[in-house]
């Protein structure tokens, strides 16, 4: 059920996502352009790569069947004659034959006793006659060469070897900076991304209503923001480039090795229809199974959130079995979706391999036997097998970033379902500037309800004037706190009005509103940090002297100087090594540093034991003063000095008046103050 509801909650982002991704993109156009273009020359690269050493083969290595001319002057000088491997303009030619692994030299030739030669030297030679020396082909007479003399001839060879040696490091070294340059480029580019979209979404959350925070679990939020945009970073920084790139490097391998041989490149192409095929079943399947995978991980890590910040109440009760339990299943089910993912890949990838290792043995059977005809060189069937080796691996490649593409693409749903998230809190584009408030809160006739129609509060109607303290009492769900968080306009009511200094709350800024009430709630929340950070929340504006003398107003500085380092001790999150009093007390400070003109106390003395509400209480008058003070409390010994006491049954104010006032009435206060005086 649990999935049902995860993949209903997922499914809801219905745009255009491809256009969205490529939004991000469009700060950084000339860095991916820069990208694309080293792409063109890596590959390029790549692709001259096997062409510089198959002309090594052909031209220098087995290219010693080549004629020599015999000129006036050259650069090779062996046995008292220049020769050159250009023909042009020569009469007289050298021929090196190979018999029987043994060099054999042919000098004086004509130009068809040369022709002739070269013919012999494309097939097995059978020499007329051949002795220790010398060596005779069709009444040709060649000499025996040392390898001294072998070294001499061939040395215009060997530098050619050396040159194209030379030459094929520079492409290395080149194709090293370019690819070094160009992930550079793309991890910053990737990263900057990821930290806009990152930074964008978690100020969108901030910017929800608590509303959206009562449906959706943290774990689940905590998910979109670390895991899933991260599942966006390999596609900015990998994937996009790497498409382009292999795409290229396809069409630039297909375009190379038609151009060499048209017909050994068919036969190279013969297992393309069932490539593309299975490639077509992998990516469907990858595709289903990634989205999977993202569920799975965001219904554990819910899970785990839920259950870490509740381990207080699992140890209380000795339930860590059946949590073990559960998050046993919930890890053993991503488990085995994880292993359907790495099924697929394990029969795509052998797969593929195994196509290409076809291809491979047809297209060096087919060189081969062109080796053997004459049709082709041996250089040429060398640049085949290399091609074809490298031809099958980014058809791989892309494949596999199709999949990881849609991993991307399903983290993207879930991000944007996020950042679509409106703010059922609407604010004006031109707020009412109050300036300086004075704490007047009007309610008219308001309804309120969380769900539906189903109403908390109902035609509820009362004013606080300005400096007024005033208290809501009532049993649990009556409807108080909700009162207060609508103040602060958390929520925004169904009908009615809530007005503060005769103006609607709806007309004003949320964040002027916000600034002007400070609320102290019964569970204090303690973030991670020291004592000053936690009353100052990173407002620089707040003195460390402010802080000192705010904590000592609240007497909280009573606990805090007995600290070993004070206002600066380290706290861990929620505040677990200090007391619920001590934690209380510090709200009290951090919300008298904020100096705000409402004071909102939600059951703020609720968990304090008895030394210590004295000492709030004692706080409470200095604070107090001055503001317009709201209260909600069980314990009605701590509100019987407000100058109105609100009581509040079943959404409705039922009563209204002073202490005494409302013991007079003889109703609902009486009845709550007799019952908790009786069972003290």
């Amino acid at each position: 059920m649990a999935e049902i509801i995860e993949e209903q909650v997922e499914s809801e982002f219905s745009g255009n996502i491809t256009q969205r991704l490529l939004a991000y993109v469009k700060p950084y156009v000339k860095q991916m352009v820069i990208s694309a273009i080293l792409v063109l020359f890596i590959t390029g690269f790549e692709l001259i790569r096997p062409v510089l050493i198959g002309n090594a083969i052909d031209v220098y290595i087995e290219g010693y069947n080549t004629p020599y001319g015999i000129t006036d002057e050259s650069d090779l000088l062996f046995q008292g004659q220049y020769l050159t491997k250009d023909l042009e303009g020569c009469q007289t030619f050298a021929q090196l034959v190979m018999a029987e692994d043994q060099y054999y030299y042919f000098m004086n030739l004509s130009k068809a006793e040369s022709d002739e030669l070269y013919e012999l030297t494309m097939e097995e030679i059978i020499p007329d006659k051949i002795d220790d020396h010398t060596i005779l082909i069709h009444g040709l007479q060649g000499n025996k060469l040392t390898s001294e003399e072998l070294s001499t001839l061939r040395r215009n060879d060997f530098y050619g070897i050396l040159r194209i040696g030379v030459l094929y490091i520079i492409v290395l070294l080149l194709n090293l900076i370019c690819s070094y340059a160009q992930t550079m480029i793309l991890q910053l580019t990737g990263q900057n991304i990821i930290y806009t979209i990152r930074e964008q979404l978690f100020h969108h959350v901030h910017s929800l209503p608590l509303r959206y925070f009562d449906t959706h679990p943290v774990g689940r939020i905590i998910t979109r923001i670390t895991n899933d945009v991260e599942g966006l970073h390999e596609m900015y920084a990998t994937i996009l480039i790497r498409l382009f790139k292999n795409s290229v490097k396809i069409l630039g391998l297909a375009i190379v090795m038609l151009s060499i041989n048209l017909k050994l490149a068919l036969y190279s192409f013969a297992m393309l229809p069932l490539i593309a095929m299975l490639t077509y079943i992998f990516k469907t399947l990858s595709r289903k199974v990634h989205r999977l995978v993202r569920t799975k991980i965001s219904m554990l890590n819910t899970f785990l959130s839920e259950n870490i910040s509740g381990m207080r109440l699992i140890q209380i009760f000795a339930n860590e079995k059946m949590k073990f339990d559960e998050f046993f299943e919930k890890s053993k089910d991503l488990y085995r979706t994880n292993i359907r993912q790495l099924t697929i890949f394990a029969i795509f990838r052998p797969s593929i391999y195994f196509l290409s290792q076809i291809a491979l043995a047809i297209v060096l059977y087919t060189s081969a036997r062109s080796v053997l005809d004459g049709s082709i060189t041996l250089g040429i069937m060398y640049v085949f097998i290399n091609y074809i080796s490298n031809f099958f691996e980014p058809i791989q490649d892309l494949a596999e970033q199709f999949s990881t593409l849609q991993n991307a693409y399903a983290s993207a749903e879930k991000i944007f379902t996020v950042l679509d998230e409106k703010n059922t809190i609407e604010e004006k584009e031109k707020p009412v500037k109050l300036g300086k408030i004075k704490g007047k809160i009007e309610f008219k006739h308001v309804f309120f309800a969380y769900e539906n129609d189903d109403y908390v509060l109902k035609d509820v109607s009362f004013v606080i004037q300005p400096g007024e303290k005033v208290a809501f009492v009532g049993a649990t769900g009556a409807g108080k706190s909700s009162i207060l968080n609508l103040i602060g306009r958390y929520y925004d009511i169904q009908k009615g009005q809530i007005l503060i200094d005769d103006v609607d709350i709806k007309e004003l800024s949320i964040q002027e509103i916000r600034e002007a009430i400070g609320q102290v709630q019964q569970d204090v929340f303690i973030f991670t940090g020291d004592i000053a950070g936690n009353i100052r929340l990173q407002n620089e504006e707040i003195s460390d002297e402010k802080i000192k003398e705010c904590a000592k107003t609240v007497n909280a500085s009573h606990f805090i100087e007995q600290l070993p380092n004070q206002y600066h001790e380290l706290v861990s999150e929620r505040g677990s090594t200090l007391s619920s009093g001590q934690r209380q007390l510090l709200s009290f400070a951090r919300t008298l540093a904020f100096d705000p003109k409402i004071l909102v106390m939600d059951e703020a003395t609720a968990n304090i034991d008895t030394e210590t509400e004295q000492l709030i209480q004692d706080a409470l008058e200095k604070l107090m003063e001055g503001r317009t003070t709201i209260m909600v409390a069980h314990r009605l010994s701590t509100i019987q000095h407000a100058d109105n006491i609100i009581v509040m049954h079943k959404g409705k104010i039922r009563e209204m008046g002073t202490h005494q006032e409302l013991l007079q009435q003889n109703g609902i206060y009486k009845k709550l103050y007799e019952l908790q005086l009786y069972s003290v």
